[in-house]
């Protein structure tokens, strides 16, 4: 079986669960081909291009490389599949060489005399920065972080250039004229106080004498300015601006609703069928990154390996890394059928940690064939039925970096004003447990007065708004679509 693979998903799936059982005698009427099929491609976001439903992450063996692994078959695997999407960052050790390793290969270095300009087109990669300041000299704040692996990083535009060089350069400072990246994410934002900090420069006026945000920082080398002076010969070396989360959906929502400036296209934040078990992202992210016209790549479908059981947590090592084909028990197929399902998804990133020849062994085919799914496939039922498979088979601890469960909250920041006999009542968004929010209750002396329908709230500016002519104590209370009341 050495190169071939089935004709369709729906009998690449047969054969996995055959051998999963032990059998290997082909099913009948199961045919075999050189190549896969096409991949399935989605719209994303504003963007141009659009993306298949699998990308390659850039950690697991691309990041903690084993040494019987190279981490450059991975990659040229995953474009011989068709993968358009490809992910990777400044705090992901070696990963960015390796790309660089495997774009000398596929002929997208720039200035090449071999350079496949429309390949590099149609593909869109993605990197990230953990700099919160943009420029050096920043003080030691709260909840705030900055960090890269680069020696000499000292601010976002540092780590700029340092994708630049290790993805397209000789990795020590040069690039050539023409290399860019798609994406540059404002990576893992974890807190509201990090915001504060990306935000200076953009809700604030830019000051010789202050600091300022990453943010300004990356639409200065998104459209060749140099209003922060860190970019001098107003190169354009990113397309678009993004962010990724893995924990905090306050922190998130409150980035996405500080955005008037049309910075954000992209959003990379973890969900996977455990979900559900903690402060969610499925009804209170993703909703609002869909209404704000943001691209979504999910992360953490197997919450980075836990959910077999075999990985403890964040792996910081090769030896960590989980190298099996989903299992028995809990069908990798389906974990990635409910991400991709999952109402607002376009695309999701996964980490590989083996290819093989045999499709049955690799990871990567694996994933591919469970990808090629269309966003309505999973009915309600089947996705409760793997919501509770996978909480009883891999636990309700898998997603360490999400922040706990909470209970929906009602209207967030109530005020009332009355000005010539009308009262204008104003609140900003709840937050969604289980179910999702279905609308506010608006009541006066314990009667339900107005009914205000839930929709994601795009701005801070822009609050729910219910007004009335009457007089007296007023509530809200929050309605999800289970009828709960908060």
């Amino acid at each position: 079986m050495k190169n071939k693979y089935p004709v369709s998903r729906r009998d690449f799936l047969r054969l996995t669960s055959t051998a999963a059982a032990g059998a290997m005698i082909l099913p009948f009427g199961m045919s075999f081909s050189d190549k896969a099929p096409a991949p399935m491609l989605r719209s994303f976001g504003r963007m141009k291009n659009k993306v298949t439903t699998l990308g390659l992450g850039g950690q697991a063996s691309i990041q903690w490389t084993a040494d019987d692994i190279d981490p450059v078959q991975i990659i040229t695997k995953a474009f011989d599949l068709g993968i358009n999407y490809f992910d990777t960052s400044n705090v992901y050790d070696l990963s960015q060489l390796h790309y660089h390793s495997a774009f000398e290969k596929m002929n997208l270095i720039p200035g090449k005399p071999n350079y496949d300009k429309k390949l590099r087109e149609s593909i869109t990669i993605t990197s990230k920065t953990l700099m919160r300041w943009g420029k050096p000299g920043w003080k030691e704040v709260k909840n705030v972080r900055n960090k890269s692996n680069g020696p000499d990083v000292q601010t976002a535009a540092d780590d700029i250039r340092r994708t630049m060089t290790q993805l397209f350069g000789d990795g020590k400072g040069y690039y050539p004229e023409g290399s860019y990246v798609d994406i540059v994410l404002v990576h893992a934002l974890q807190s509201v106080e990090e915001n504060d900090i990306l935000y200076k420069g953009i809700e604030t006026p830019i000051k010789p004498d202050e600091n300022f945000g990453a943010l300004v920082v990356l639409k200065d080398f998104r459209d060749g300015t140099n209003l922060t002076g860190t970019n001098p010969k107003n190169e354009k070396l990113l397309k678009h601006i993004g962010f990724s989360g893995h924990n905090n959906p306050e922190a998130m929502i409150d980035i996405m609703q500080r955005d008037k400036y049309g910075l954000l296209d992209a959003l990379l934040v973890s969900i996977n069928s455990n979900d559900h078990l903690y402060f969610n992202m499925k009804h209170n992210v993703i909703p609002l990154a869909k209404a704000k016209g943001i691209g979504v790549i999910g992360m953490k479908v197997f919450g980075a390996g836990t959910m077999y059981n075999e990985v403890p947590g964040f792996s910081r090592e090769p030896s960590q890394i989980y190298r099996k084909v989903g299992s028995p028990a809990l069908p990798s197929n389906e974990l990635i059928e409910y991400v991709l399902t999952t109402p607002g998804v376009d695309t999701l990133i996964i980490g590989i940690g083996k290819i093989d020849d045999d499709p049955l062994k690799c990871q990567l085919t694996q994933n591919y064939y469970g990808a090629q799914v269309k966003p309505n496939a999973m009915s309600d039922e089947k996705r409760r039925e793997i919501e509770a498979k996978t909480a009883k088979v891999a636990g309700e601890r898998t997603n360490f970096f999400q922040l706990d469960k909470i209970d929906m909250t009602g209207p967030r920041d109530l005020k009332q004003d009355t000005v010539n006999g009308t009262t204008k009542i104003t609140w900003q968004t709840a937050y969604a447990a289980e179910n999702p929010i279905s609308h506010y209750e608006v009541m006066l002396d314990n009667k339900v007065i107005g009914k205000v329908d839930h929709k994601p709230q795009v701005l801070k500016s822009k609050p729910f708004v219910f007004e009335t002519n009457k007089s007296g104590n007023f509530k809200v209370f929050t309605v999800d679509k289970a009828g709960h009341r908060a």
